[in-house]
This record gives structure tokens, C-alpha cells and sequence, in this order.
């Protein structure tokens, strides 16, 4: 099965473009106006609806509320929610029930102790995203170009698809995948000539260095 690529945190039509023609399985929006990647609900609709089911779209927003939830579902048309706060899984299970869309749940990862919190996410969300942990100044749960300890994840598997973030970037993908054997990558910093600011050539670099790690790994599967 092919590895899924999602690039995350678009915000133009010219790097939605890109995405798509690179050929990534999903797309994010974020709407959470603290991000520099934050879409305004204004612009949502024309971005989103350039997808045009090429990609699966994925709708990010930060311990929102319902109100918010409902304007922003709206606007993006979103095919999945990421949920990347401090959600707890009664809330995750709720907000699955109550929209009837799938839910990926970022879960923050800096020692091994963070681990324990998965099963509970498992049992409530669709998708996983393990993410690095936010440093204490942090102020974004996500999107800070950090990684995390790829061999907390060496030989671990769940019962729902994940993918890996943080800090990933064209040069270090491939690396990731073979160190954790994710089924699926998140990038968004590492595709980025400035801030906030997604570059169409490393977006094209980072999908294809994607596929070049899945075919190394077929060849090494198959010898």
C-alpha cells in the first residue's frame, strides 16, 4: 500500500495547485488565527473547492468550539477533521458523532511515557497523527519544524491508521519512514521558504521523496 502524503497547512491557490499535481493524498487547511497558516472562513470555500476530490481534505483547528466547528465545516467542506489541541477522547468521540465525518487525532510525542495516552485516542478517532510535543513557549501545537524520537515508535502498531509529523522535510522523509514504518506522512514547516509560506518546489520534492522511500522499501521487502 502506497504511503500516504498529506501536505498540510496550505493557503493558496498556487500551493494547493502544487499539492495536487504532486500528487498528495491529502490537503490541510488550517483555521485557527494564531497559526501563520491560518485560511479565514472568507477565502475557505474557492481554496477548498479547488480540490475537486483530487485529494482528500482535511479541515485543522485547535480546541474549537461547536459554534466555530459548524461555521467552519461549512466553509471547507472538509472530508476529514484533525483535531490538533489538547481534545480529550470523550470530546473526540462527541465531535465525530455530532459532524458524521472522520477524525484524525494529533497526538504530541516527546517521551516514551507519552505512549500511554494512545490506546484512549484509538478508541474514538479514525485516523492518528503523532506529532512532535510543542516546546513550553510554544505558541502552536504544531507546524514549529520539530521532530521527535522516531525509535519511540520502532516496531509499534495500532489499530488505526497513523501518520508521522513533525520536523519532516524532503531531506529527512525518507529516513523517518524506514525508522518507524509509517503507513503515512504530515508535513507543513518543512516545505517552507519562510514562515507560513509553502514552497511549490520543495512540495514537489518533499512527495517525490516519498515514493522514492516506498520503492526502496518494496525492493527490500521483495530481495
Amino acid at each position: 500500500m502506497s504511503v500516504i502524503v498529506k501536505i498540510c497547512g496550505l493557503s493558496t491557490p498556487e500551493t494547493l495547485a502544487a499539492a495536487l499535481a504532486a500528487g498528495a493524498d491529502m490537503v490541510g487547511f488550517v483555521h485557527f488565527p494564531k497559526s501563520p497558516r491560518h485560511v479565514p472562513l472568507a477565502g475557505a470555500a474557492a481554496l477548498a473547492g479547488a480540490v475537486g476530490g483530487r485529494a482528500r481534505k482535511v479541515l485543522l483547528t485547535v480546541d474549537a468550539g461547536d459554534d466555530l466547528l459548524v461555521e467552519a465545516i461549512a466553509a471547507f467542506q472538509p472530508d476529514i477533521l484533525q483535531l490538533h489541541g489538547q481534545e480529550p477522547p470523550a470530546r473526540v468521540a462527541a465531535l465525530r458523532a455530532k459532524f458524521a465525518r472522520p477524525v484524525m487525532k494529533a497526538i504530541g510525542l516527546a517521551v516514551a511515557a507519552d505512549l500511554a495516552r494512545i490506546a484512549d485516542y484509538e478508541a474514538v478517532a479514525d485516523l492518528l497523527l503523532f506529532d512532535a510535543a510543542p516546546p513550553n513557549a510554544a505558541s502552536l501545537p504544531g507546524g514549529n519544524g520539530r521532530a521527535f524520537d522516531w525509535a519511540l515508535l520502532r516496531g509499534r502498531r495500532f489499530a488505526k491508521p497513523w501518520l508521522i509529523g513533525g520536523g519532516l522535510s524532503p531531506e529527512n522523509v525518507g529516513q523517518a519512514i524506514a525508522a518507524t514504518g509509517a503507513p503515512g506522512v504530515d508535513v507543513s514547516s518543512g516545505v517552507e521558504s519562510a514562515r507560513g509560506v509553502k514552497d511549490i518546489g520543495k512540495i514537489a520534492s518533499f512527495v517525490a521523496a516519498v515514493r522514492a522511500a516506498e520503492k526502496l522499501g518494496s525492493l527490500a521487502e521483495s530481495g
